[in-house]
């Protein structure tokens, strides 16, 4: 079997925008594109489940690139669907190549061989967990301050039940950035925000926090923002404005805090 995913034609697994990028913050968007390899075809899908939130996080990209303009930051960017493989989690977990998706099952996914498993995470995971690791170690190296944020989108409506909330702030064991950020959202009096929603960590989706962040104990935080508020180019840029604020003003409480410690 020819074990390669995407034909050089394609391009590569990962993008990277703004790579020489002042802020001390690194983007990361996992779930950035709808978009298949050739050599995968639809996965037994038709149209419509392919441009719905099972096989993106929609708008998260927009808002993501939004964040790096504001903020002169680097942005790394999953180029291929979270369906062929889901880089927020690593290569030994089922759901990595998911057979069901919320109420969508993904008939490509089913009963797949360790051979394809190692395909997909040859092709997607390891390149692009490779790039995130060089642009975080090279500014380490050159002596810069790193801070790791991951930016998703999720469903308004999750197995028939609605989800109100606008914009949840995720965290695994390090805490310190979403507690200044929750606290700079407080103090802007922004309604919607909460401490690990959707998901939290029990929920398997911190993997790129604790691959990049946790490992080398810096500053980390996961996004989760509501996609119906950001399904159009004035939405993404509403709260790509809006999340910059917060993080400058996360940082700067959590430089305060650290000083006064």
């Amino acid at each position: 079997m020819d074990d390669t995913l995407i034909d050089a034609s394609e391009g590569s697994a990962f993008s990277i925008t703004r790579p020489a990028g002042e802020s001390c913050i690194v983007l990361v968007c996992e779930h950035a594109s709808n978009r298949m390899p050739r050599s995968i075809g639809d996965l037994g899908l038709d149209e419509s489940a392919l441009e719905s939130h099972i096989a993106w996080d929609i708008g998260a990209a927009g808002v993501a690139g939004i964040l790096s303009d504001t903020l002169d930051a680097v942005l790394v960017s999953q180029r291929f669907s979270r369906l062929v493989y889901d880089c927020n989690r690593p290569p030994e977990a089922d759901d990595a190549y998911p057979e069901k998706s919320e109420i969508f099952a993904v008939p490509g996914n089913v009963g797949l061989s360790d051979a394809e498993r190692a395909r997909r995470a040859n092709g997607l995971y390891h390149p692009f967990h490779d790039a995130i690791d060089r642009v975080i170690d090279e500014r380490i190296a050159a002596g810069r301050e790193v801070v790791l944020v991951t930016v998703h989108s999720f469903t308004p409506v999750y197995f028939g039940a609605r989800r109100d909330g606008e914009l949840g702030i995720l965290h695994d064991a390090d805490r310190r950035l979403a507690d200044a950020m929750l606290e700079a959202a407080r103090e802007a009096d922004l309604a919607g925000v909460s401490r690990n929603y959707p998901y939290g960590p029990e929920d398997g989706v911190t993997h790129t926090l604790k691959r990049h962040g946790l490992a080398r104990e810096i500053p980390n935080v996961m996004l989760e923002i509501r996609n119906d508020l950001i399904s159009g180019a004035p939405g993404q840029s509403e709260w790509g404005i809006r999340i910059a604020g917060l993080l400058m003003s996360g940082l700067a409480g959590l430089k305060a805090t650290e000083a006064r410690a």
